[in-house]
């Protein structure tokens, strides 16, 4: 299959097209991210929702461009509003004597906080149980066991881009459960 003809596919949702599109790009988008961002779990994260951003807006895709130019940029877009989200933790504050200095925001949870973590928690893992087993167990996995994609393509004796597939999928479905409430 070439990249045009996948392109087109999955344009018209072709799961087979997303599939080409994901193996022939993932090294490229992840490589691009691991330079940036000298950490193997961010650049695995930021090239998955990558993915996920570029195959929901797929029809948006001009074909003046290179795919890949066009995935790289929708990385490197996560990735700056990632640092901007960071950035925010800490914020500049008034002047004293002349210097500036940083105030580091108190992210430690308050008592009700906790509670309302482990109510929010108690209602996701409702959610997650009402996906298909393969996608609870694939989350279960990445998010609450902290495997790697390779430990977990390992323990499902799957392909590792069955697993990133898998747990895009999983958490589209997750999404859309929580958003239907």
């Amino acid at each position: 299959m070439e990249v045009e003809d996948a392109i087109i596919r999955a344009k018209a949702n072709d799961q087979i097209a997303f599939n080409f599109l994901l193996d022939t790009f993932w090294n490229d988008v992840y490589a691009f991210q691991l330079k940036r961002t000298q950490n193997e779990n961010d650049a695995e994260d930021i090239t998955i929702q990558t993915f996920s951003k570029a195959f929901d807006k797929i029809d948006t895709y001009d074909e003046t461009y290179k795919f890949k130019t066009w995935l790289i940029t929708i990385s490197k877009n996560i990735h700056i509003d990632l640092i901007r989200k960071q950035k925010k933790t800490i914020r500049n504050t008034s002047k004293d004597n002349d210097k500036n200095f940083l105030e580091i925001v108190d992210d430690s949870p308050s008592p009700e906080d906790k509670i309302i973590t482990e109510q929010n928690l108690a209602k996701l893992l409702r959610d997650i149980k009402k996906l298909k087993p393969h996608y609870q167990e694939v989350i279960n996995l990445r998010y609450f066991q902290e495997l790697s994609y390779r430990e977990i393509s390992e323990e499902l004796k799957e392909p590792m881009n069955n697993v990133k597939i898998k747990l895009l999928r999983a958490k589209k479905l997750l999404a859309e459960i929580i958003t239907e409430k």
